[in-house]
């Protein structure tokens, strides 16, 4: 196979036809990575109860905070490898790969050993409710262990997404999805292991999917235009810093973000468990319908990366245009949804009558974040596409750090708005992010930097 078969050049052809056919594999594969931990929570709440639900709900929080942390850094690895397609500089990618391979495994090493060492101070910062505590410790011990496989997969689907693949990522999700439930089914429904079979369930399907991408990857190395081998997986300093200026920022603005979410976790969790249940519930709705809409912005990045290295800045602002309109539809159509079957999801997931009645507070108050998000979709695509990282952190410690926690707090303690003031403020803070994005994107500063590529 050549290069070409493999790889997409984004630079030439329909933006809005190659937006949407590249987008469509990313928003199915998001769909089916939160199901993951959704799946987990349905057949949980249906053989465990509310307070299984509730562990499983929390600890899928802190295991996603280390998970996002290493996708920054597999995102800046995307970019790079992105800007060196569009450059047309191929053969820099398979030091850019090798060492991108190395330093997302020392990290996933640490961030696992980190999560078993500090399980118990997690536990107590998260305000854990005393009937959950047990259970999330034991979903927590083993997801965190496995934490190699989830890290493992997101770094070669960033890979694939570099060189244009996106229906390979989707097709090993898929696989591994499909273990997952026939296991969960089996481990925690049939033989009763409760919380702990839906975290071994988890795990193993996770592996397959870690083991079946890199093995995809390495034998079509020469389709894609690279020849890695093992003499490459050392750590090149040159691109280990690159990756490590542009991935940082990118994991500081992922950690910021769940960061604030474990804190406005813990103020819920202060309300009992029936409302910990609820946000928990409802986050993993919200963050499916988020995520498949981010299968935008994982389309847009590279698109961008590719024009922006190939000095065709206008076609870069178009795919921005396209974004926006792809993800304003998608928006409308969630928050019909929201309205329409809101509390019937819910009940997918529980079925606890208190559960039911205090989602539709939830509801409420997170349709506010929806519009914030359309416009978020394509700024922060373009943002990261064009490198600077450091932008994108800064907004994500305005978002996380600053107005997610502060409103939250305002909304829910201070004006005595409880469980609808903490889920309003959670939701409202995205503005934070789009507006100023929006800004930048529009002011047209951004042409003034230096193109990334150029220094690969």
């Amino acid at each position: 196979m050549s290069a070409k078969t493999l790889s997409k050049n984004f630079t030439e052809g329909s933006i809005p036809r190659q937006l949407i056919l590249f987008a469509l594999p990313f928003m199915a594969s998001n769909a089916l990575q939160v199901l993951y931990s959704t799946v987990d929570m349905i057949i949980v709440g249906e053989y465990v109860g509310t307070a299984g639900l509730s562990a499983v709900a929390q600890s899928s929080q802190i295991l996603h905070f280390a998970t996002m942390v290493c996708f920054g850094f597999s995102n800046g690895g995307q970019v790079l490898i992105s800007q060196a397609l569009g450059a047309g500089k191929r053969r820099e990618m398979n030091d850019i790969i090798g060492t991108m391979f190395s330093l997302i495994v020392i990290l996933a090493a640490a961030l696992s050993g980190i999560v078993l060492s500090a399980r118990d101070l997690i536990m107590t910062l998260m305000n854990m409710p005393a009937e959950s505590r047990d259970m999330a410790l034991d979903y927590l011990i083993i997801c965190g262990a496995g934490l190699i496989f989830t890290a493992g997969y997101n770094m070669v689907s960033a890979v694939l997404r570099g060189m244009g693949d996106s229906k390979r990522p989707f097709i090993f999700i898929s696989i591994a999805s499909v273990i997952n439930l026939v296991l969960d089914i089996l481990f925690t429904g049939i033989w009763g292991w409760g919380v702990a079979g839906a975290a071994w369930a988890t795990i193993i399907g996770q592996a397959v999917s870690f083991v079946f991408s890199l093995f995809y990857l390495y034998r079509n190395r020469e389709g894609f235009g690279f020849h890695l081998s093992l003499s490459n997986l050392g750590i090149n300093r040159k691109y280990a810093g690159m990756i490590l200026s542009l991935g940082t920022p990118m994991a500081i603005q992922s950690g910021c973000i769940n960061i604030s979410m474990l804190y406005v976790n813990s103020m819920v969790n202060d309300l009992g468990v029936v409302a910990s249940a609820t946000f928990g519930v409802g986050i993993r709705i919200d963050d499916i319908a988020n995520r498949v809409s981010q299968g935008i912005h994982l389309a847009a990045t590279p698109m961008i990366s590719q024009n922006i290295a190939a000095r065709k800045e206008e076609r870069a602002q178009r795919v921005v245009h396209c974004a926006w309109v792809f993800s304003g539809t998608l928006t409308v159509i969630f928050m019909v949804l929201y309205v329409v079957f809101g509390k019937q999801l819910f009940m997918v997931f529980s079925d606890d009558p208190a559960v039911h009645e205090m989602s539709g507070v939830f509801i409420r108050a997170i349709l506010w974040m929806f519009p914030a998000l359309a416009v978020m979709r394509g700024t922060s695509a373009f943002i990261q596409g064009i490198g600077n990282a450091k932008l994108s952190m800064l907004l994500a410690m305005l978002d996380g750090v600053v107005l997610r926690i502060g409103l939250s707090r305002l909304c829910g303690v201070v004006l005595g708005w409880g469980f609808y003031g903490f889920v309003l403020g959670f939701g409202a803070a995205a503005y934070g992010c789009a507006i100023p994005g929006l800004i930048y994107f529009l002011s047209g500063v951004w042409k003034k930097r230096r193109i990334l590529a150029d220094d690969i």
